[in-house]
């Protein structure tokens, strides 16, 4: 299993994150492209420190809502989604290119990443926008109790997807994330975060908020970078992660 962070959050003079120090302990960087975070700036340094760890980049595209980091859903047409996908990805993969890297992925952010999971409209626009763009990208999606569905989706537009867990987040029993407007959304105990990571890595399942077994058997894991106790944790996941046999 490939452990993954949100990265390049950083705007103008405003520091998100501290990127120089949880790069090192990860495999897949889903880096900002501008619209709920980052500028081209924060976009090409987090590009270059990729690239010096040896880290997979993927576009970490949102809605475009700066002001509310991404997590406000917003009601946009199917050319809109489009459009604001293509914008960030290619604005991304061309700063890629100019330092000898690639993107290998989506992963789409906030609010967009949980309406994706809800709103199957939606998530066709997005499968179809990478199915057209013209290079591979797999599309990160969240691993829930039944991926046969979305899977079956993926495949008949000939996008591959990487299923995502969350060791930090609480899951409702369906196996989707509880909204970080209700209690106890977001875990802040690192015991507790890094026995979930070592049990979705062995055994692939967690308990929901409800204390239901999800069996999800995730891709990777998203862990978060944002603070020196968030950068410890990474680093103590990937150890576990990486002594999972195979």
């Amino acid at each position: 299993m490939k452990l993954n962070c949100d990265l390049g959050e950083s705007f103008g003079d405003w520091r998100m994150g501290l990127d120089d120090e949880v790069m090192p302990h990860i495999h897949m960087a889903n880096i900002a492209c501008g619209f709920h975070a980052s500028d081209p700036k924060h976009m090409e340094v987090t590009v270059k420190l990729a690239l010096q760890h040896g880290v997979t980049m993927g576009a970490h595209p949102g809605y475009p809502d700066l002001m509310g980091f991404g997590r406000r859903s917003m009601q946009c047409t199917a050319d809109e989604i489009r459009g604001l996908l293509l914008y960030q990805i290619s604005a991304l993969a061309g700063i890629a290119a100019v330092h000898g890297g690639r993107l290998c992925y989506v992963k789409p952010h906030g609010a967009l990443y949980n309406d994706m999971m809800r709103n199957e409209t939606l998530l066709r626009t997005i499968l179809e926008t990478l199915a057209a763009y013209p290079a591979p990208l797999t599309l990160v999606i969240q691993a829930t109790a039944d991926n046969q569905a979305r899977q079956a989706l993926a495949d008949a537009y000939g996008v591959p997807l990487w299923f995502e867990a969350f060791a930090d987040r609480a899951y409702d029993d369906s196996g989707l994330l509880v909204s970080r407007q209700q209690p106890g959304a977001v875990l802040d105990d690192p015991e507790q975060i890094l026995a979930r990571a070592e049990r979705l890595a062995t055994q692939g399942e967690l308990e929901s908020l409800a204390g239901h077994i999800l069996q999800l058997q995730p891709d990777t894991l998203c862990v978060h970078g944002d603070n020196p106790a968030a950068v410890a944790l990474a680093r103590d996941i990937r150890q576990v992660l990486d002594a999972v046999p195979g």
